[in-house]
């Protein structure tokens, strides 16, 4: 009898949903604090406007370097606790079959049901390895996050999210005004957007993110007058 399957589950262990979020969030507040700060010390729109764009091309880069080392990292350490159960496994395979019993009794599998269900996984040790990698270390050996997907995802959302403070003045825009209506009114969106992967209320994400970035341009446009002033 095959079992049926009356429901299914969004990918929540992926490597590209975390890096897309925040690259786009990061790419908002972090662009649209610099444009306000630049934009506060008396620069030019023209000066804004190179700013904005210089912030874009470096924090694009940035982030997909620093989400490449990271997530390549994260799995090269995922795939060397393997290759450890691999080579316990390989060495030891009764005391390994008698951990993995163990495990399942401490689930509340009755002991003789944990020992069978152990010596029928431990028969294959490709599949040994996998439930031992599960179970032990809560790692999937067959999916593990992508290194490049996770900086393709944040260079792409970082370059979009950046883009939108600076987009106003690269079409006229000759006031800082446009950029932050524009922004925040992105982060309001960017928020909301995430709700539809989260247990979170659309208006409040939104309104999270909206308030978060205003709050860190108010604090780099008041920094900008204030250095400008010193500067001036």
């Amino acid at each position: 009898m095959t079992a049926e399957i009356h429901h299914s589950h969004r990918d929540v262990t992926g490597g590209w949903l975390r890096p897309a979020v925040f690259g786009a969030m990061d790419g908002l507040v972090s662009n649209l604090a610099l444009i306000t700060g630049v934009a506060g010390g008396g620069a030019t729109s023209t000066t804004v406007a190179l700013a904005g764009l210089a912030g874009l091309a470096a924090g694009a880069f940035s982030m997909a370097a620093g989400e490449y080392t990271s997530v390549a990292s994260q799995a090269e350490l995922a795939l060397a606790e393997i290759e450890v159960e691999r080579q316990e496994i390989a060495r030891r395979p009764g005391a390994e079959q008698a951990e993995l019993a163990a495990l399942f009794t401490a689930r509340g599998v009755d002991e003789d049901t944990a020992r069978e269900v152990a010596r029928q996984i431990s028969r294959s040790p490709e599949q040994a390895l996998v439930v031992h990698s599960r179970e032990e270390l809560g790692i999937d050996a067959t999916d593990l996050p992508s290194p490049l997907l996770a900086a393709g995802s944040s260079f792409l959302s970082f370059g979009l999210g950046a883009l939108v403070p600076v987009l106003p003045y690269l079409l006229g825009a000759s006031e800082l005004w446009p950029a932050v209506i524009v922004a925040l009114t992105g982060l309001f969106a960017c928020g909301a957007l995430v709700s539809r992967v989260t247990a979170g209320a659309w208006w409040y994400t939104g309104l999270r993110q909206l308030l978060l970035g205003a709050a860190a341009a108010a604090a780099t446009y008041g920094f900008g007058r204030l250095v400008g002033a010193g500067l001036g």
